[in-house]
C-alpha cells in the first residue's frame, strides 16, 4: 500500500479493507532497517529513513512514472517479463498466465526502479468489457541481492475490494541485473482510485506504491449494419460525424481474429458514407468490428449472427477443415478440427449404406468419441472407409468419413455346393465372425449360429476361409470384425448362376435322401431318454480338394441338423482353434468326445493317403510336426491309441465312393470300422449312435441305391470349378 512499511502477503488482503476509507496519491519509496519494519500510520507521506546500503538511497529517490491514455483491450489475466516465469494470484484475479515475449512490448523501457500504471480495457470471453489498470514496473535486482520474486498489492478505494499478485523467477541466472514485469490487468470500476504497491520476495527494504483515478471510458463508435444474403456481404452505415475504421472478423475465445484473405479487409469510412463486406462463410462468431483512426481508441463489435438459424447451416461446416488420423493398425478412429469459430461439437459413430455422399448414415448406438481441443478419439473401431463421423452442434450436424478408402481386410464369397465359401484377406491381427441372413428390405438380421475366425497376433498377413452352410436358395452372409467394439457389418449376397445349377441339385437330393434316412432310422438312433441331444461327433478329414470339402461340410450339417449330433468341426470353430492353437484344440476335443462316448470320424480320400504317407515319413525321421496340421496331429494321435489298447476305440473311417477306393485306405488304419459313403450310411449312422440300425426300419438298398444314382449322375454332369474371390458382391 501507499503508506504502509511492512511486507503484504496473501493472506493479509484484509489489512488493506480496514484502511480502505484512506486515499493517497503521489509515490513513495519506504526502507527497512535490520530491526523490523519502520514506524508511521498507513495515511503518512513518503517517509524514508537514513539508514541502510546505498542502493536503497537510491531507490527512495527513483522516479515513478505513469503512462496516460487509453490503454489497449486485454482479452485474458497475463504477465509478461524478461525472464523466465510463473505469476500465482488470489481470486480476485484468478491465476493470470506468465510468459517471457519474443520482443519488447510497445513502449519504452522503464528506467529502474520505476512503476507505472495506465488505463486498459479487459475484455473476457462471454463477458461485457470494463476498465482495468495496466502495471508495468522495473527493478535493479542485481543491487538488491537474491531477489526470487515480487509481489503486487491492489486496492480498489471506495468498495475496498483488493487483490494481491506474486510473479517468480523459475531459474535463477547470476548476473541478471534488470527486470522488467508488465501485467494486464486489474479489473476496478470507472470512477474509482486504486492504489498499487510492491515489494520484493524476501523482503529486501524496497516498497513501491502508486495510485490511479480510473475515469469513465469515452463510448465506442457507433454504427449500423444490414445484412444481404444474396450478395454474401454485411454493409455497415457511419452516421454523420468522424470517420470509422470498419472491418469483419471471427470472434474466437481470446480476440476476434481477422478473416481469411481475400475476405480480410480494414476500410476507412467516412462519416455519412456506407461499405459493402464480403464474407467467406456466415458461420456463428461472425462479426463487425469499428474503431477510431486513433491508436488505442475505444472500439464497437457487435456479433450478430450467434442467433441467426442460417449460421448453423451447411456453411457452418464449410468453414471447418477435417484432418482425419484414423489408423487400422491401432484400430482407432481419429480427426482434429480446424475451425473458424470455436467449435466443440459433439462426435458420434454412423454407418454409411454406400460410398456416396448422399447415401443414408446409420447411427451406432453408444459411440461418442472423446474431445481434447478439437481432437476426437474413438478406440476399439474396424476403420472402414464408409464408418464415418456425425459432428452435432445446436440443431445442425455433418457426416465426415475416413479420407483414405483402403481397408484393412477384404472379403469375398463363392458358392461350393450347400457352402458359401468366405475367402478373408487381412493385413492386420484380427478375429471375424460370419453368420446367414435372410434379406427383408433393407434390412437382413443375423441367425444364429455365429461362425468365427481368427489371425492370431504376430501371423504373417494371409488369406483366412469360412466355409457357412446354406438352409434356403437366396441366403446371404453378414461379416465383420468381432474383435472390436465398433464395426461395419459387411453384407454379400452370392449370386447363383445357372452353372451352379448341376451341383446345387446333386447336394440338394444328396440332402433330401440323407434326412429321408434319418427319418426312416430314427428308432436306431434316437438319443436316449433324458439325453440332452446326440452324442458328440468329431469330424475330421484332410483339406485336399474343393470337392471333397465340400461333402464333409454337407454331410456334417446334416448330422447336425438332422441327427441332432454335436458336430466338432474345425471350420465352424476356427474362432476357438486360432485362440487357443491347432493341436491343444484337437487333444481338448479329443478329449471331450471320449469323456460322452462319442465317436471320432475320419472321413479319408485319396488326399488324406498322399498325406498319410508324408506323415509317416517325417514321423520315421524324427521331424517336429507343423504345429497348424490337424490332420497329422489327428494320424499322430490315432497311431497312440492303436499302440496302446491295440485298436482305435471311439474312431470310425468313412469315405466317399467317387473320390476314394478300398486300396487308399492305408493297412495300419483297416482294423477301423469303415464305411463307404453312401451305399453303407445307414451302418455309419448306427456307428455314430453306438449300435447297428434296426434292418427294418433301413431301407438299405433302396436308399443307398438311390443315393448311388444320385452320386453318379452328378459326376456325369461334371463339377463346376471354384468360383473365383470376386464372384459375389458386397453391399
Amino acid at each position: 500500500m501507499a503508506g504502509g512499511g511492512g511486507r503484504r502477503l496473501p493472506g493479509r488482503s484484509a489489512a488493506w479493507q480496514r484502511g480502505g476509507g484512506r486515499e493517497r496519491r503521489g509515490r513513495t519509496c519506504r526502507r527497512r532497517n535490520a530491526a523490523g519494519p519502520a514506524r508511521g500510520g498507513a495515511g503518512s507521506g513518503g517517509g524514508s529513513s537514513a539508514m541502510g546500503r546505498p542502493v536503497l538511497l537510491a531507490v527512495a529517490a527513483a522516479l515513478l512514472l505513469v503512462l496516460p491514455g487509453a490503454g489497449a483491450a486485454v482479452t485474458r489475466l497475463r504477465v509478461s517479463a524478461n525472464f523466465e516465469c510463473r505469476a500465482t494470484a488470489d481470486s480476485t484475479l484468478s491465476r493470470p498466465r506468465c510468459h517471457r515475449p519474443a520482443r519488447p512490448g510497445p513502449g519504452p523501457p522503464l528506467k529502474p526502479p520505476a512503476l507505472a500504471l495506465s488505463r486498459a480495457r479487459l475484455c473476457l470471453p462471454s463477458q461485457p468489457c470494463q476498465p482495468c489498470l495496466r502495471v508495468r514496473l522495473a527493478l535493479p535486482a542485481a543491487e538488491l541481492g537474491g531477489v526470487r520474486g515480487l509481489q503486487l498489492n491492489f486496492l480498489e478505494l471506495g468498495s475496498n475490494r483488493a487483490g494481491w499478485l506474486q510473479v517468480w523467477r523459475r531459474h535463477w541466472a547470476p548476473g541478471s541485473s534488470l527486470w522488467q514485469v508488465r501485467f494486464d490487468c486489474f479489473p476496478a470500476e470507472s470512477g474509482r482510485q486504486v492504489l498499487v504497491s510492491l515489494h520484493t520476495i524476501p523482503d529486501r527494504g524496497l516498497a513501491l506504491s502508486r495510485s490511479r483515478l480510473v475515469v469513465a471510458e469515452p463510448p465506442g463508435p457507433v454504427f449500423t449494419h444490414a445484412w444481404v444474403p444474396e450478395a454474401r456481404a454485411i454493409e455497415v452505415w457511419v452516421p454523420e460525424g468522424p470517420a470509422l475504421m470498419v472491418r469483419l472478423c471471427h470472434q474466437l475465445a481470446l480476440e476476434c481474429e481477422e478473416l481469411p484473405r481475400p475476405f480480410h479487409r480494414q476500410v476507412l469510412v467516412l462519416g455519412g458514407r456506407r461499405i459493402s463486406l464480403p464474407y467467406e462463410f456466415l458461420v456463428p462468431c461472425l462479426c463487425i468490428e469499428a474503431s477510431y483512426p486513433h491508436h488505442d481508441s475505444p472500439r464497437s463489435k457487435r456479433c450478430p449472427f450467434r442467433d441467426q438459424p442460417d449460421a448453423y447451416g451447411p456453411e457452418l461446416w464449410s468453414s471447418v477443415r477435417f484432418h482425419d488420423y484414423s489408423a487400422s493398425s491401432k484400430d482407432q478412429m481419429a480427426m482434429v478440427l480446424s475451425a473458424s469459430c470455436p467449435l466443440h461439437p459433439r462426435a458420434t459413430l454412423c454407418w454409411r449404406e454406400a460410398a456416396a455422399e448422399t447415401a443414408p448414415c446409420h447411427d451406432v448406438p453408444n459411440s461418442t468419441a472423446s474431445e481434447e481441443e478439437q481432437a476426437y478419439t474413438l478406440d476399439k473401431v474396424d476403420v472402414h472407409p464408409q464408418l464415418c463421423f456425425r459432428f452435432s452442434y445446436g440443431n445442425s450436424s455433418h457426416v465426415e468419413c475416413p479420407h483414405r478408402p483402403e481397408t484393412a481386410w477384404n472379403v469375398s464369397v463363392s458358392v461350393q455346393g450347400l457352402q458359401l465359401h468366405l475367402h478373408l484377406t487381412s493385413s492386420v491381427p484380427a478375429a471375424f465372425s460370419a453368420a446367414l441372413c435372410q434379406r427383408r428390405g433393407r434390412q437382413c438380421e443375423p441367425e444364429a449360429p455365429f461362425y468365427t475366425v481368427t489371425r492370431p497376433e504376430g501371423s504373417a498377413p494371409g488369406d483366412l476361409a469360412l466355409l457357412l452352410p446354406v438352409h434356403v436358395l437366396g441366403s446371404c452372409v453378414l461379416v465383420w470384425r468381432s474383435d472390436v467394439h465398433f464395426a461395419r457389418k459387411q453384407l454379400l449376397c452370392p449370386d447363383v448362376s445357372r452353372r451352379h445349377f448341376g451341383l446345387l441339385g446333386l447336394v440338394l437330393a444328396l440332402g433330401l435322401v440323407v434326412t429321408v434316412l434319418l427319418f426312416n432310422c430314427r428308432g436306431a438312433w434316437r438319443p436316449a431318454d433324458g439325453a440332452p441331444g446326440g452324442r458328440p461327433v468329431l469330424l475330421l478329414y484332410s483339406p485336399d480338394s474343393e470337392e471333397h470339402l465340400g461333402l464333409v461340410c454337407a454331410l456334417a450339417e446334416r448330422l447336425r441338423t438332422g441327427l441332432g449330433c454335436d458336430v466338432r468341426l474345425d471350420l465352424w470353430e476356427a474362432g476357438g482353434v486360432g485362440q487357443a492353437g491347432a493341436l491343444p484344440w484337437l487333444y481338448a476335443q479329443r478329449g471331450r468326445v471320449g469323456r460322452q462316448r462319442g465317436t471320432v470320424l475320419l472321413l479319408w480320400s485319396r488326399g488324406s493317403a498322399r498325406l498319410f504317407r508324408r506323415w509317416r515319413v517325417g514321423a520315421a525321421g524324427g521331424t517336429p510336426g507343423d504345429a497348424h496340421d490337424i490332420f497329422g496331429a489327428a494320424m499322430a494321435c490315432l497311431y497312440g491309441e492303436l499302440g496302446s489298447a491295440g485298436c482305435g476305440g471311439g474312431w470310425v473311417l468313412a469315405y466317399f465312393s467317387r473320390l476314394c477306393s478300398p486300396r487308399d485306405v492305408p493297412r495300419p488304419l483297416r482294423p477301423l470300422p469303415t464305411y463307404r459313403l453312401p451305399q453303407q450310411l445307414p451302418g455309419l449312422l448306427g456307428a455314430l449312435r453306438g449300435s447297428p440300425p434296426a434292418p427294418h426300419r433301413c431301407h438299405r438298398g433302396r436308399v443307398g441305391g438311390l443315393l448311388h444314382r444320385l452320386l453318379e449322375a452328378g459326376a456325369g454332369e461334371g463339377s463346376p470349378p471354384p468360383q473365383p474371390p470376386g464372384a459375389a458382391a458386397g453391399t
